[in-house]
């Protein structure tokens, strides 16, 4: 058995003949530069591309496979050198038990059948052509779909205030959407991690995913995780994710959700920090707010503790893998492109630096500030300011 970095939300900016599938998607993120990036600068083991059911994407892979650039693997996934892609969609659903619009993913093991679900959504959506378009059916009808197909079932960055499942989806729980049955894992987002979702009791039951959510090549693995797999197949994350024959998640690595564009409650103009039961914002008298990752659990907490805690099985939490606050390379204050650059021509890919490479090893390419920071990042133990509102924290030099 063996640990595989994994990162399963990745966009797709545009296709090959430039038109576009994620409009705020950097154009060079097609489908090819993605498998580059991943395998060559990245060294991730397996990612998920949830743009795959485009049409015009699904026929870009199959010359890849004619080509013999990528190789179907037989657990299920395409397999590109180092980096094995699995088949993904991103898919918005506001049904009439929605308060508000969620993104969930759904990820299936073969080229074949990513082909027939792409066909199920094109009779269900306005424009097939893009990604995370609003499918016109119940979240559950596309949870059983998704299941009758062999599929995966994961609700996208779960927190963030706009179009998820608790910023805006639910009133207090994810019953009133979806079936948690038919839930494969969870997908945290960028201002919450493993400590702080797990307040929510209903979530207990599930796995927890940290991705990166990449609208551009150099966001790629900006969060991922580390998964104990026999082989990096579809077959394999199925039986990891749902923790079987010694599958599972072995570590989240993701951002300090203090990093995370929203993890505090902001003026939604002047974007200025708000405290508890302001009215409107002390400096620029704007009534609107966007409210926090942080301030919605508190929030969901209280509500489901009060309302149906003792309806909830518990699991003990010390089970969880541990959620290590890791940041990207170039994240780090003064570490620039050229020398980034540097660094993977000595050292590889971006992993092998990140997890790898001893201090003394760093101290030849860069400065002892740049290492130390470096080796800070890969413990988790650099300090940050909190982001929100839409604006990111930062790294703190100390």
């Amino acid at each position: 058995m063996k640990q595989f970095f994994v990162d399963l939300h990745i966009h797709i900016g545009r296709t090959k003949t430039g038109r576009p599938v994620k409009i705020t998607g950097a154009k060079s993120l097609t489908i090819e530069n993605i498998l580059y990036e991943a395998s060559f600068i990245k060294g991730m083991d397996m990612i998920g591309v949830i743009d795959c059911h485009v049409p015009e994407v699904l026929q870009e892979l199959k010359v890849l496979i004619e080509e013999e650039k990528v190789v179907e693997e037989e657990g299920g996934g395409l397999r590109f050198s180092n980096v094995t892609l699995i088949l993904g969609s991103e898919i918005e659903v506001y049904d009439e038990t929605c308060h508000g619009p969620i993104h969930v993913l759904a990820f299936f093991p073969t080229l074949a059948i990513m082909e027939t679900f792409s066909g199920w959504l094109q009779e269900r959506m306005k424009n097939i052509t893009l990604s995370t378009q609003r499918i016109y059916e119940t979240g559950r009808n596309l949870q059983e779909k998704v299941k009758q197909l062999g599929g995966l079932f994961i609700p996208a960055h779960v927190f963030t205030p706009f179009k998820s499942l608790y910023g805006v989806g639910v009133n207090v729980s994810l019953t009133e959407i979806l079936d948690p049955k038919l839930i494969d894992a969870v997908e945290l987002g960028l201002s919450s991690n493993t400590e702080m979702a797990d307040q929510l009791m209903e979530l207990h039951q599930f796995t927890f995913l940290s991705n990166s959510d990449a609208h551009s090549l150099g966001k790629i693995a900006r969060e991922y995780q580390a998964i104990r797999m026999d082989r990096p197949t579809f077959s394999e994350l199925k039986l990891a994710l749902a923790n079987k024959q010694d599958r599972k998640i072995f570590a989240n690595y993701g951002l300090d959700p203090r990093l995370g564009k929203y993890h505090r409650t902001t003026c939604a103009k002047c974007l200025t920090r708000l405290e508890d039961n302001w009215e409107c914002c002390p400096a620029c008298g704007h009534k609107g707010m966007t409210k926090g990752v942080y301030e919605r659990l508190l929030e969901l907490k209280m509500v489901q503790e009060k309302e149906q805690g003792h309806l909830v099985e518990k699991i003990k939490i010390e089970e969880r893998p541990p959620y290590i606050h890791q940041v990207p390379l170039d994240f780090i204050p003064k570490l620039g492109p050229k020398t980034l650059e540097k660094l993977r021509d000595h050292f590889g890919t971006e992993m092998n630096i990140i997890h790898f490479v001893p201090k003394e090893e760093l101290q030849k390419i860069v400065s002892s500030c740049i290492a130390e920071m470096i080796l800070q990042a890969r413990k988790g133990e650099l300090s940050v300011t909190a982001g929100g509102g839409g604006r990111y924290g930062k790294i703190r030099i100390e």
